[in-house]
């Protein structure tokens, strides 16, 4: 890709490094592939859980840092919390410097974007997911009832809120395609452009090591509820190891794997760990039950894995569908667990992961965000 030189502002929901988890695994590949194209960023950063990175520096022009605004006053106001909690008059006034373009990663960071101040600016959005579906489904599997009425008030907000920002937008980049059909159905700026991820090619392993891997950030109620299904559904009654890898796992996750002798849990490894684990391991099982966004884990399972073992959920909508294998009940999770644990990858699998995961590489995506700015 021939270098462009372009300046571009890129406002982030948090700090994008260590990139440990979906979000800012996003966010910081893109950084990186926008820097090798030429891109001259400049990055605003919500600090409220995280330490300044000066790895960032290596792809950025400059870096800020604005505090968030974590008072419970938010929880009462017109806006979704995870948006008024990111307002910023020093935001505006930086991002006021220049006339560069403005690229706001999460409907989290788009309060700014309806100041008029930026109406001649042209301003991209990357939408993560429809945050309105993603906070309803969080409130169904919410068993504190102060929590799950916070995710349902947060739902009806931030659907009031999407369309106030989405429509201030010269484009709304949808995260997967099943997002991107929402999007232009209810916006006509809306732009397919899949996850950023570590992977430069498919690498898949010649050998692997006999386990089976799910990993994913399980503080995330929806993940903390996938590995509990495994441990005790699927492998409660299986010879075949499972190793479960997450940061802050649940109590009750804790109690369930010390009584099951075949399954490993492994909590605050690194993300070069947490890679090696998914190159390793014979079977990525990775279950989901909330058909929100594109999971990251999915693509570092089909970049860097062997075989893959979902159920629907976790693909549906990918455009991936043709490169996993589904299971859908306990039963069916054990019966293919089973037959993938004694089958090898054919080259055939290989070369049709290879030009099917094309579109979701690092390269063609930063090429479509340089088309848009």
């Amino acid at each position: 890709m021939s270098r462009s030189f372009r300046n571009l502002h890129v406002v982030s929901f948090s700090i994008p490094f260590p990139a440990n988890y979906g979000g800012v695994i996003d966010v910081f590949y893109k950084l990186k592939s926008l820097s090798e194209a030429g891109v001259k960023i400049t990055l605003h950063c919500f600090q409220y859980d995280r330490m300044p990175a000066p790895e960032l520096d290596e792809f950025c022009e400059k870096v800020f840092y604005y505090p968030r605004k974590m008072k419970g006053a938010h929880l009462l106001g017109f806006y979704p919390f995870i948006v008024g909690s990111r307002s910023s008059e020093q935001l505006i006034e930086n991002l006021m410097k220049d006339d560069a373009p403005i690229l706001f990663e999460g409907l989290h960071t788009c309060i700014s974007i309806t100041d008029n101040r930026l109406k001649n600016r042209k301003k991209l959005i990357r939408s993560h997911n429809i945050e309105h579906d993603y906070y309803s489904a969080l409130a169904k599997l919410e068993r504190n009832p102060m929590k799950r009425l916070y995710y349902k008030t947060e739902a009806r907000k931030l659907e009031r809120f999407e369309p106030l920002a989405y429509n201030k937008a010269d484009a709304v980049l949808g995260i997967s395609q099943k997002d991107t059909d929402y999007l232009k159905k209810n916006y006509e700026n809306a732009i397919h452009v899949s996850a950023f991820h570590a992977f430069n090619k498919v690498n898949i392993p010649e050998k692997t090591e006999d386990f089976c891997l799910y990993h994913g950030n399980l503080s995330v109620g929806e993940n903390n509820q996938a590995a509990l299904f495994l441990v005790g559904e699927v492998f409660e009654d299986l010879e075949e190891q499972l190793i479960i890898v997450g940061n802050n796992p649940s109590v009750q996750l804790q109690k369930i794997v010390k009584q099951q002798p075949n399954v490993e849990l492994k909590d605050n490894l690194s993300s070069n760990q947490i890679n090696d684990l998914i190159h390793q391991a014979k079977v990525n099982i990775l279950p989901t039950f909330q058909n929100t966004g594109i999971k990251l884990k999915l693509l570092a399972a089909l970049f860097n894995g062997a075989h893959c073992l979902v159920n629907d959920p976790m693909v549906e909508g990918t455009g991936l569908e043709k490169l996993v294998d589904r299971a859908n009940t306990p039963q069916d999770f054990k019966s293919k667990i089973k037959y993938l644990m004694n089958s090898s990858h054919s080259k055939s699998m290989t070369q049709q992961r290879q030009a099917l995961l094309k579109p979701f590489t690092n390269q063609e995506n930063s090429a479509l965000i340089l088309n848009l700015i």
